[in-house]
């Protein structure tokens, strides 16, 4: 029996519908601006999603993903989060190289500018492609945003725990190994 758990990955409200509903098994990260030290690093492999809305930029997106947004000014969230699902994250690979990144454009929702730009801002840094078995909570809850939830980090733990036991898996066993080989084929050629 797993204990409920609080840790959360903060993440664009649209990558995390991506998830969601199977569209994508993977996020990009380079670290937030208050990431420890500078450099991103995961804190747990079992986390809730928490999805973010300021940040989101529909030009970073593919024209299917752009379309469902809507910018928000700087500062701006909602006065509840809803947490519908968790994930675990089961492979981090760092890639360095632009062709590589590339080759993963099938595999999640922003397009190349969103991938260029994410390899140049501190270039001695590894992009990381986390690879994610999402699953749907038993039910959604929405709880309320607190302050200490804000601010350009990728790790938070939420003041009410959840109770991840019967969570039910977005993909099928079979559809999600099918889609982690053809990741790792990609970024390992």
């Amino acid at each position: 029996m797993r204990s409920p758990i609080t840790r959360a990955l903060k993440e664009w409200a649209i990558a995390i519908k991506a998830l969601e509903t199977g569209k994508t098994i993977m996020l990009l990260r380079k670290g937030g601006i208050r990431e420890q030290g500078g450099h991103f690093t995961v804190t747990s492999t079992q986390v809730l999603l928490y999805p973010t809305y300021e940040h989101q930029k529909p030009d970073l997106l593919k024209p299917e993903y752009a379309c469902q947004i809507k910018t928000v000014p700087s500062g701006w969230h909602p006065e509840t989060i809803p947490i519908g699902s968790r994930a675990e994250i089961i492979e981090i690979l760092p890639v360095t190289a632009e062709s590589t990144v590339a080759a993963l454009l099938p595999y999640h929702i922003w397009n190349e500018k969103f991938v260029s730009e994410r390899l140049k801002w501190k270039p001695r840094n590894p992009l990381y492609i986390l690879l994610l078995r999402t699953y749907r909570l038993q039910e959604e809850r929405e709880i309320p945003y607190l302050p200490e939830y804000g601010g350009c980090r990728s790790w938070i733990d939420l003041a009410t725990p959840f109770d991840i036991e019967r969570a039910q898996p977005i993909l099928s066993d079979a559809e999600f190994a099918q889609q982690v080989t053809a990741i790792r084929r990609a970024v390992h050629g």
